[in-house]
Formats: C-alpha cells, sequence, structure tokens
C-alpha cells in the first residue's frame, strides 16, 4: 500500500524516474519502399518493410529515413507511425542524401547527407524550402533542387525519357551540389543552423577518404570540417576521427573544427538487408532517442557514439546500482529511483536534499562512516526514520535488493562497504591529523597499493610491504651486479699478466724455431743418398699429421667443453633450480599456492638440452674417432700405405703415423740411424706441436690488449648497471605512484601542483671510512684520516645528483687521479699474491659499492610536503587522488559537493577531466552546485532534488526527478539551478556550429 508517499512494499507499481543517457540503438541511415534509386523494395510493400524493423534485433529505437533529395519515403513512415506502427521505434528523421560535385577515385560522387530534426512541426516545408536554394547550372539552363526542377533535369539530360518518376530518378543522378554553396545556404540560414547536421560517408567509394587518395587532400579536408558526423563503421577510421591514431584531439580540431563521431545504418535497399549492417556493426547512440542527443554526440563523439555488436560497457554490472527504493517514509515523495550506470550528479537548491539522497544510497552500501556525524542527514531526520529501509538493486532490477535500515546510523562491523562515500566531514576528519604518522598519508599509500594490479602487488597486503619487496629485489640485482665487479677485477688482472708475457712468448716462439730448424738438419744428415724423395714425401706426411693432430686436439677439447656444459645443465636441473624454487617458495609464503601447484615454477630448460648435448658429444666422438684413425695391423715396409693422389691432410692420423713410421724405416737400413731418425723425426714433432701451441697463445696474448680495453669498458658499465640498479630503486616509488603520476604529469593548475619527490642522500664519511680500513694511512698521499673523504667530494655530487653516466665519468675521473696511489696505500704487499688478489676484490667492492647511498621519499603539494598543509588543503589533495587514482576500485563513488574548497578555474580545469574518466570505469553519484561539473562532464544522469510543503512532523517532503542532458527540460533545470550553467553549455558546444539551447 502507499499512502501519502508511503512505499511498504518495494514491489507495488511506483512510478520510477529516468535513468538519463543510456546507450539505444539507431538506424541512421535507412532506405525504404519508393526511394528513388536502387529501389529493391518493389515486391516487399511498406508493411513487410515496417514489420521487417519491428522484428530487427537489437530493437531499434531511432530512424534516418533517408531517400535522394527527397523527403517522400519519410512522409510515408511518418503516416504509418501515426497509424501505430513501429510502436518501439520512438525517434523518426529525415537523413537527405545528395551528391556533392567533387569526383572519387572509384569512379563516383562525394556522397553527403542532410540529418534533419524533425521537432519543429513545419520541418518538412522548412527542409524543402533549404533545398530549393541549392541550384546546379547545366544544358544552359540552372536547375534548383526541387521535385519539378530534378525532373526537368533528368529529361534534359535524357530526352528519351518520357515518365517523370524516370526522369526524376535520372535527375538526381545528376544534380551536383557545390560544397561552397551549401556551406554558405547553410550558414545563412538560423534555422537550418539549428535543425541540421550533415553527415560525410568516410569510404573510398563515395566517401571523402576517396578524394584524399585522388590527391586533393585540402578539397576532402574541406568536406571532413564542414560536415558534423562521419558515417563509417571502420573502427579505425573511429580511432581517427577521435584523434587516437595519427593525429591528437588538439590536431583533429584545429584541422577539421571538431572531433566527429562516426554512425552507421545498413543502407539498405531492400528487405533483406534492413536492420542488418555488414559484420553486425550496429549504431549506439546515448540518450534518449532525439534530436538533441545526436548534437550531444557530436559534442561528446567518444561517449555518446559507438559501432559495435554490442554497446559500450564501462561499468561492471555487478559494481553498478541500478535503482533505489526509499521504503517506509512519508517525506519522500519521489521513492524509487533509477540509476544511470555512468556519471550522476544530484542538483538543486540549498537544502533541497541533494545530501540526504547521497547518504541513503551510501546507508545501502555500508558505506557511512563508523561514527555518528551530527551534521549527517541521517543523524537529524532519526525521528522520521522509524522503520525506514533503502532497498538497492546491483546490474539487474529484476534480482533481489539489498535491504539495509536507515534507523541503524552505524553499519554492521562484518559489512563490507560496497561503494566509496566522501562526504564533507570524512574529508574534514581525515585531514585534520598531523605528523610523521600522517592519516592522510597512510590513506593516500593505501589508496596507491590498490591501484596495482594483483600480479603486481607479489603477495603483498600493504603499501609498505610492496615497497620492501621491490626495493629489496634491487638491492639483490645491485649486489649480483658488484660480484661481476670483483669477477672483472680477477678477469682485468689475469689479461695484464698475459699482455706482460707476450715479448716472453716470441722470444720462445724463435727459440723454438731456432730449435725445430736444428732438428730437421741433424735429421737430413741421418738420410741415405738416394731417398730424397721419401725425405720429401716423409715431410709432407709429417706435416699433414701435424695438421690432423691440431683436428683431433680439437674435437678433444670439444668433447670435455661438451661433458662441462652436460655436468652444468645436471647441477642446473638436480641442485640450483630446486634451490632457486625453494627460496621463491620461502620467500612468497603469503601467495597461499599449494605444495603440488609450486611444481610448476619450477625453472626449466625451454627445449630438449640432453638431446642437443647427446647429438653434439656423439657428432663429435665421431668425428675425434674419425680423425685418429686405426693404425694397420700389418706393416710392409715395401709397400705404401697411401697412395701418392690421396690428400694426406683428409687421412686418419692412426694411417699416417704408419706410414711416416714405414718412410722412416726404409730411409736408413742401419737400424742405429733408423731409430735416431726416429727419435729426431719424434723430437721435430714435439717441438712443433709446442710451437704451435705457443703460437696460439701468442695470438691469445696478443690480443689482451684488446680484451683489457673491452673488460674496462665492461667494468664501467657494470659500474653503471650497479648504479643503475640503484637509480630502480629511486624510481619504484615512482613507479608506486604511477597510476598517479601519469595523469597529473599532464595536469595544469591545481593538479600541477602535487608532486612527488625523490632524493639520494650519499653519506661520503661512511663510504671513506670502509676504504681506509683497506688502505695504509701513514704516509703517501692518503696519509691520515679524511684526506680520501675531501678527494672523493666530486663524487658525492654525482651521487647525489647525478645520472648513472655522471656517475660514471666522476668515478672514472676519480680512479685517473688517484689509482695508483691507492694502490700503492694497500695494506697488503704485492708480494703476497694470494693476499693482494684477495685485498684487490675488496677494494673493488669498497670502491664500486652504493650501500652508503640512501634514498628518501615525500608527497609534496605546491612544494610543500603533504604531511606540513593545512587541513583544507590536505582536502584538495584527497580529493584529487580519489579521482585520479580510482582505477582499482570499482565500486560505485559517491561524492559530496567535491568543488568545495577548489576555485571554478580548478574546477574546470581539473576536475572536469577526473571525473569525465572516472566514469568510463565506475558509476559516480556527485553531489554539486558546479555547473560544469554537471555539463562539460556530460553527466548521464542529472536527478534535480526539491522540497515542498512540510508534513505535520515539520519534515519537508522531497521530490526527485531525472533525465540527461540531451532532454530540454533538464537543461532548464541546470541553467535555473546552478550558478553559470548557460555558460557552461555555450563552452561545451564552442566548437561545434550548431546551437544546442533549442
Amino acid at each position: 500500500m502507499q499512502n501519502d508517499g508511503l512505499i511498504q512494499n518495494s514491489n507495488e507499481q511506483v512510478e520510477i524516474l529516468s535513468p538519463g543517457s543510456i546507450w539505444l540503438r539507431w538506424e541512421p541511415h535507412i532506405h525504404a519502399p519508393g526511394t528513388i534509386l536502387n529501389d529493391e523494395f518493389a515486391d516487399t510493400g511498406l508493411d513487410k518493410y515496417l514489420t521487417k524493423i519491428e522484428t530487427s534485433l537489437p530493437v531499434i529505437k531511432a530512424l534516418g529515413i533517408t531517400d535522394y533529395y527527397s523527403l517522400n519515403t519519410y512522409k510515408s513512415v511518418i503516416n504509418a507511425k501515426k497509424a501505430g506502427r513501429l510502436a518501439h521505434c520512438d525517434f523518426l528523421f529525415p537523413n537527405i542524401e545528395m551528391r556533392l560535385g567533387i569526383g572519387t577515385i572509384k569512379g563516383k560522387w562525394v556522397n553527403i547527407h542532410m540529418l534533419i530534426c524533425p521537432d519543429d512541426p513545419e520541418h518538412i516545408e522548412q527542409t524543402q524550402r533549404f533545398l530549393n536554394r541549392l541550384t546546379f547550372t547545366a544544358y544552359g539552363d540552372t536547375f534548383n533542387c526541387s521535385e519539378n526542377d530534378l525532373i526537368r533535369l533528368g529529361k534534359a539530360a535524357d530526352p528519351s525519357i518520357i515518365a517523370n518518376n524516370a526522369a526524376m530518378a535520372h535527375g538526381v543522378t545528376q544534380f551536383k551540389v557545390s560544397l561552397d554553396e551549401l556551406k554558405k545556404i547553410y550558414k545563412d540560414s538560423t534555422w537550418a543552423m539549428s535543425n541540421i547536421l550533415f553527415a560525410v560517408a568516410g569510404n573510398r567509394g563515395d566517401g571523402s577518404s576517396g578524394v584524399r587518395d585522388a590527391a586533393d587532400t585540402t578539397l576532402r579536408q574541406k568536406i571532413d570540417e564542414f560536415a558534423h558526423i562521419i558515417f563509417s563503421s571502420d573502427p579505425a577510421q573511429r580511432e581517427f576521427w577521435l584523434g587516437r591514431k595519427s593525429l591528437t584531439p588538439e590536431q583533429i580540431q584545429g584541422k577539421y573544427g571538431a572531433l566527429k563521431p562516426c554512425m552507421h545504418g545498413s543502407d539498405a535497399h531492400d528487405l533483406e538487408k534492413i536492420g542488418q549492417p555488414d559484420l553486425d556493426r550496429f549504431c549506439w547512440i546515448k540518450g534518449v532517442p532525439s534530436f538533441d542527443t545526436l548534437l550531444q554526440a557530436c559534442i561528446d563523439p567518444s561517449g555518446r557514439a559507438f559501432i559495435g555488436d554490442t554497446p559500450p560497457i564501462s561499468t561492471l554490472p555487478s559494481q553498478c546500482i541500478t535503482q533505489i527504493d526509499i521504503v517506509n517514509t512519508r517525506w519522500a515523495k519521489t521513492p524509487r529511483i533509477k540509476l544511470n550506470s555512468g556519471l550522476i550528479t544530484i542538483i538543486g537548491a540549498r537544502g533541497s536534499g541533494k545530501t540526504a539522497l547521497a547518504e541513503i544510497i551510501a546507508a545501502g552500501c555500508d558505506a557511512l562512516p563508523d561514527y555518528k556525524n551530527d551534521r549527517s542527514f541521517l543523524t537529524r531526520a532519526q525521528s522520521e526514520l522509524s522503520g525506514a529501509t533503502v532497498n538497492v538493486f546491483w546490474g539487474d532490477v529484476q534480482s533481489e535488493p539489498e535491504v539495509k535500515r536507515l534507523d541503524i546510523f552505524r553499519p554492521e562491523s562484518t559489512s563490507y562497504p560496497r561503494a566509496r562515500y566522501l562526504s564533507q566531514q570524512f574529508v574534514e576528519e581525515l585531514c585534520s591529523s598531523d605528523g610523521v604518522d600522517d592519516k592522510l598519508l597512510k590513506e593516500i599509500e593505501r589508496v596507491i597499493f590498490e591501484s596495482h594490479d594483483i600480479n603486481q602487488k607479489e603477495g603483498t597486503i600493504n603499501f609498505d610491504e610492496l615497497l620492501e619487496l621491490k626495493a629489496s629485489r634491487f638491492r639483490v640485482k645491485r649486489n649480483r651486479e658488484q660480484e661481476q665487479m670483483k669477477d672483472l677485477a680477477d678477469s682485468i688482472s689475469i689479461e695484464l699478466d698475459k699482455k706482460k708475457l707476450v715479448d716472453s712468448i716470441r722470444q720462445q716462439l724463435k727459440e723454438k724455431e731456432l730449435l725445430i730448424s736444428q732438428y730437421t738438419s741433424d735429421r737430413q744428415k741421418l738420410v741415405q743418398k738416394g731417398s730424397e724423395k721419401e725425405i720429401e714425401r716423409l715431410g709432407a706426411l709429417i706435416g699433414a699429421a701435424d695438421k690432423v693432430r691440431g683436428y683431433v686436439r680439437y674435437f678433444s677439447t670439444k668433447i670435455k667443453t661438451l661433458n662441462a656444459v652436460s655436468d652444468e645443465v645436471k647441477s642446473i636441473k638436480t641442485v640450483e633450480a630446486p634451490r632457486n624454487l625453494k627460496t621463491m617458495q620461502e620467500r612468497h609464503v603469503g601467495a597461499g599456492i599449494k605444495q603440488e601447484n609450486w611444481d610448476a615454477f619450477l625453472m626449466k630448460f625451454s627445449g630438449d638440452v640432453d638431446s642437443v648435448l647427446s647429438s653434439e658429444l656423439a657428432t663429435a666422438n665421431q668425428n675425434m674417432t674419425g680423425w685418429r684413425g686405426v693404425k694397420p695391423e700389418v706393416i710392409d715396409d715395401k709397400k705404401e700405405l697411401i697412395r701418392t693422389d690421396q690428400e694426406l691432410d683428409k687421412l686418419p692420423l692412426a694411417l699416417l703415423e704408419a706410414e711416416i713410421e714405414r718412410l722412416q724405416n726404409l730411409i736408413s737400413v742401419d737400424k742405429q740411424i733408423s731409430e735416431r731418425h726416429k727419435a729426431v723425426s719424434m723430437k721435430i714433432s714435439m717441438e712443433t706441436s709446442a710451437l704451435n701451441t705457443l703460437k696460439e697463445k701468442l695470438e691469445d696474448y696478443e690480443k689482451a690488449q684488446e680484451r683489457l680495453d673491452s673488460l674496462r669498458s665492461d667494468r664501467d658499465k657494470a659500474y653503471k648497471r650497479v648504479f643503475d640498479t640503484l637509480q630502480s630503486e629511486e624510481q619504484i616509488l615512482n613507479e608506486l605512484y604511477k597510476p598517479i603520476m601519469s595523469k597529473l604529469e599532464l595536469a595544469s593548475g591545481t593538479l600541477n601542483k602535487m608532486s612527488f619527490s625523490v632524493k639520494r642522500i650519499a653519506n661520503l664519511d661512511e663510504w671513506a671510512k670502509a676504504g681506509e680500513n683497506l688502505l695504509d694511512l701513514r704516509t703517501g698521499p692518503f696519509k691520515g684520516v679524511g684526506t680520501l673523504c675531501e678527494k672523493a667530494e666530486p663524487l658525492k655530487r654525482a651521487w647525489e645528483t647525478g645520472s648513472s653516466e655522471d656517475v660514471l665519468k666522476a668515478m672514472n675521473e676519480f680512479l685517473d687521479a688517484n689509482s695508483a696511489d691507492l694502490l700503492k696505500s694497500s695494506l697488503v704487499s704485492k708480494d703476497d699474491k694470494v693476499g693482494y688478489k684477495q685485498w684487490v676484490k675488496n677494494f673493488a667492492k669498497w670502491l664500486y659499492g652504493t650501500d652508503h647511498i640512501e634514498i628518501i621519499y615525500a608527497v609534496n603539494y605546491d612544494n610543500v610536503d603533504i604531511t606540513k598543509l593545512s587541513p583544507g588543503t590536505r582536502g584538495i589533495v584527497l580529493l584529487l587522488l580519489y579521482l585520479a587514482l580510482d582505477d582499482a576500485d570499482d565500486r560505485p563513488l559517491i561524492i559530496d559537493q567535491p568543488e568545495e574548497n577548489l576555485d571554478p578555474k580548478s574546477i574546470y580545469d581539473e576536475l572536469v577531466s577526473l571525473f569525465t574518466e572516472a566514469k568510463k570505469r565506475r558509476q559516480v553519484i556527485m553531489v554539486t552546485h558546479n555547473a560544469n561539473l554537471v555539463v562539460n562532464t556530460d553527466a548521464d544522469q542529472i536527478i534535480v532534488a526539491s522540497i515542498g510543503d512540510r508534513s505535520s512532523s515539520g519534515m519537508p517532503y522531497i521530490y526527485y526527478k531525472s533525465g540527461g542532458l540531451e532532454e530540454e527540460h533538464i537543461r532548464k533545470e541546470v541553467c535555473g539551478i546552478l550558478e553559470g550553467g548557460e555558460i557552461a553549455f555555450k563552452e561545451r558546444a564552442r566548437r561545434l556550429r550548431v546551437n544546442i539551447e533549442r
């Protein structure tokens, strides 16, 4: 029962307020039976045509009846609508298709459409009057765009045509509209400027894109600039006209006058095509079915027009309040309110019930604070709330609502707030504290932590843990880089030793070459006369054997190396990977992963490395075995083992050695001489092998300087990487604040006053003291405590303020000036090679260490630390943070008068864009007195609060009405209630050549 505004049962039939602007399907471009060109409805009839529209899914709520230069088919459909057809289609308007006198590369003409507002009862006459002013000159005559003249033009173009219908059809193909004339006539007509929107086809066939490809970009730009709407279903075109492709929004506005909405219809010329655009690219426009909604779409193309099989979904249905019922109250004269999923603004005079509605919604979401506030509506109205409840519908009004009592102020302790409510009192309370343990700073950190993806939180539960985890990771990385620095120091030492030995190796080479020459001479003397050919053959065999012996040595080394790789792989699989997994489990125990699921985290090689190694080993063994060969079992000294035409260096080593042995036996018949010949030959082979080893070593040692340069470069790069990791720690906080900072970076005014500062503090005294513990301070340039600190002062400046390149440069300059003296001041003698080597490691670790550098951070507003701000200024910061950092929280945001602490310019410059972005992600319910926060945010629903007479208890009756900005009565309320409402509307439409105050 309902009595005097009292709802006792929420299932009673009660008038529901409009939810404001919602997505509806439009068909802005559809032909009808009788269309002048390509009419394939001949056997269809109007009845079947209308039935097909009525049964189309999704339901078509608005139709743009299209014809060429004519309103006849529009009139027939309108008459059918008046007779009761198209009951679910709430809005019909004429779409007059014309052809500009501009060709495309497809051999067609650019099509342009006039979308006419049907609100004016004389819109048909006015449209025809506008068309009549268009002219076309041909055949020695001038024709206007009227039915009679189109017939005359058709007959003039083709005298063989007799019938008027055929003549008109031919005439419309000939009549070309001058763009310049069209623009002039349009701008000269006040009615046209208020009631006509122009759309141009965006395709290459009969659209402006074809003009561009025809190398006339200036002409194409003039067409697109004149058009309010682009007829295209291409997602790439939509992105372009919203300034998301090659041009920015500012560049689009500068070049084409405004961003453009893309719209699309089925362009049906036959029954089958009706309501069936290609690829189900339906046209969705947000707002009530009206011409004003088209105007709003031109003002806000990204938020009001969309092409797709379904309308865009921004807020999650489960996190969206769709309706509230205020039950068992006498003062709520509008007890049932349907809510939009986007931005809802509640406006009204002071004391009209705006905050009351916000508090009631917050109470229904368990979002009220857990303390009593004497200034709140629900506290002051307790005597009127006995037995009152608010029923909140989430996602679907058909589902069961959540019922919350209004006469019990404090939420249940176990309840979870399903919305975020920022009352004025909440902001004041939160921002009143001060000190190091500042509640506002903690709230900022909490919001920042919640804004991060769950994967980025890595098992942490709050901001402090996340900061520690991320900083710890980079410290570990820095330690690894510092360990690499020590390894580089060892490598540099090795290369220095090699460089020193180059001359010695060269001398050894000379000695070896001389010794081999002597042995060769000695062997020659042991040869009997007549054996010259055998000696020449023997030399070739020995040379080939040495070469093949190198092959055997190569594959032998490769086998050893492959075995080492195999051992390392085995170690990684059986030791390192399990150990790393265990460490990961211990470090991330909070992840709550079951023990059996951790096996998935075991690090494995991406491929079958065992098979690769097995194959490589098999090949290497096969090659080594092949090059070694097998010594012949029986050797006949008088019978050649190797033919003279065979390539010796392609034969196995064993065969070569056997042939060498055979020839050596033939060279001398004297056994003693033969043995000596063999011994000298063996010496030559051994020394030749040693010579080759020395050559390889010399080649290696001669490149020591090159490697030294590379290692020193690597050392510089390593130190730079070490410091880069330190800078990564510095940037950790920037990353943690990134969700808000990325938005604030491009902001101006109040938002731009917020900043996040990070400072590096280098404790030079600590660093110098650690270095002095490694040095002998009794004598030399670093004599006495404090000298090192004084000489390293330039390093401190680089550490604290420089980039990693600056730090590297400062360190190299410090080493150039002091490294020799530092090494001379070692506490360990160079004679103690083991001890000195360890000292060098400790020295390098100290020199390139960064543990003495600390990072401190602060959140600032207008260059003042947030903990030192006044409570009022903190309130601004809190408000900006909630709006800029609301990505992670998808619950409804209920906010009461966010403009209270901001000047009008800041409201327009900062809050408008923030609310516009916020409504794309979550439902926002805002109480406001500011017109900019209603108009320039393109609020999806405006709820107007007002009060009437007082009831017997003294409580005034509260009324609400609702709608969207595209509705004229709502715009009037905005202009009448909110200061600057008319200015806000004009500012919002200043880029569009239409009058939206219709």
